[in-house]
């Protein structure tokens, strides 16, 4: 998705580090509570250290909800997510992202455009009213209020499993348990039958990949939908037989994990543990110690055993603000060639400080708003997902 981040000013560009930890220090206290500041888990340091809250892009819409005295709510993250704050908060709230260009490469893999065509043309081979749309979290708010107007829902990392239990309507069993498992265990019973015989997930096909293994599920049961194909370059027969529709799209950071760097980690560390999150391919998941989600994540190195060796697959700044809070344990990106989510890293202190001078003189700098029926829609689909999980 093209969006268009204005220059900032040079005073801005030039100014030294402590310059603008002082400005950003004097607006955030002449502002008080009419604004909050939210800090996605994987921003850099320079950034998070004047969070109010810290977590992930749902949580942190939820809280941002919460406070209502703030009438300005700066979300340090990327456009989706100032998107479902802008779609939770109250009328009187203004959201606001410092750099416009910080977007997420797997969000822009689906759009609107490509997701109702391949809603067409499912529809020409197989009963569309028998597939549950399911969009991740990680999308754009008019892929949220598509779901919601076809009786589908959202998901986050952690809810994913309630949530294509209850789009298939799988035995409670089945839908049951935490994200930490051994490996190989991720097997559970599933029921004929259901609300949706199919679901249709979007943008990222490894969450939904990993899902569909964990509720028993195996991979004739899958097919990948290409939106630059003709029904995502699917048979009709493909299309019919399989449970699980998921589309072409992924995580530019966690892709980059592979089971050579599993492999060799347990080389170096025999007694080390692996910690992955769900957007990894299944490959690595499958011989991972523990998968879930980034609050998982951060709870498990947090219960490890001091002494512990950790590798963990997800963002580096998360894996380093790890590393530093426990430091009698040992946590190290299983990736060595570490690699930082890019968009999400275009938030820095020059646009912090540069949107939190203007509320300071009066001026909205990088509102994002989502239009009203596009709203309403979506919160649909949010509200269903709560409802489930």
């Amino acid at each position: 998705m093209f969006r268009l981040q204005p220059p900032l000013p040079d005073d801005y560009t030039t100014a030294p580090n402590d310059e603008l930890v002082r400005r950003v220090a004097t607006a955030r206290a002449r502002l008080g509570k009419r604004l909050v500041i939210l800090g996605h888990h994987y921003q850099r340091e320079e950034v998070i250290q004047f969070a109010d809250r810290r977590g992930d892009s749902f949580g942190l819409s939820r809280f941002a909800a919460d406070q209502h005295d703030a009438e300005f709510v700066v979300f340090c993250g990327v456009h989706f997510m100032a998107e479902s704050a802008d779609i939770l908060t109250g009328p009187h709230q203004q959201v606001i992202l410092p750099d416009l260009n910080a977007g997420c490469s797997m969000a822009d893999m689906a759009d609107l455009d490509d997701v109702e065509q391949i809603w067409v043309e499912l529809a020409e081979v197989t009963d569309i009213e028998a597939i549950v749309p399911i969009t991740y979290v990680n999308s754009a708010a008019a892929l949220k209020a598509f779901v919601g107007r076809n009786s589908g829902a959202v998901c986050t990392s952690s809810n994913a499993r309630a949530v294509l239990t209850w789009a298939l309507e799988l035995d409670a069993a089945s839908g049951t348990g935490g994200p930490a498992r051994a490996p190989g265990s991720w097997a559970g019973s599933r029921s004929l039958g259901g609300r949706g015989n199919k679901v249709l997930f979007f943008p990222d096909q490894h969450l939904g990949r990993n899902t569909g293994f964990q509720l028993g599920y195996g991979a004739s049961d899958m097919q990948v939908v290409d939106p630059r194909r003709r029904l995502g370059g699917l048979a009709d027969a493909e299309v019919k037989e399989a449970t699980f529709l998921l589309w072409k799209g992924h995580c530019s950071v966690h892709q980059r994990f592979r089971t050579g760097h599993v492999e060799a980690f347990r080389s170096e560390h025999p007694d080390g543990v692996v910690i992955v999150h769900p957007e990894c391919s299944h490959e690595v998941v499958e011989i991972a110690d523990q998968v879930g989600s980034t609050d998982y994540i951060i709870g498990a190195v947090s219960r490890a055993p001091a002494g512990s060796t950790i590798a963990v697959g997800t963002e580096i700044h998360l894996v380093d603000r790890l590393a530093r809070e426990h430091p009698d344990r040992t946590v190290l990106s299983l990736d060595p060639l570490v690699c930082p989510c890019s968009t999400m890293f275009r938030i820095d202190l020059p646009h912090l400080a540069w949107v939190l001078d203007g509320l300071v003189a009066g001026e909205v700098r990088n509102r994002i708003t989502v239009d009203e029926a596009t709203a309403v829609d979506a919160r649909v689909a949010l509200e269903r997902m709560l409802a489930i999980a």
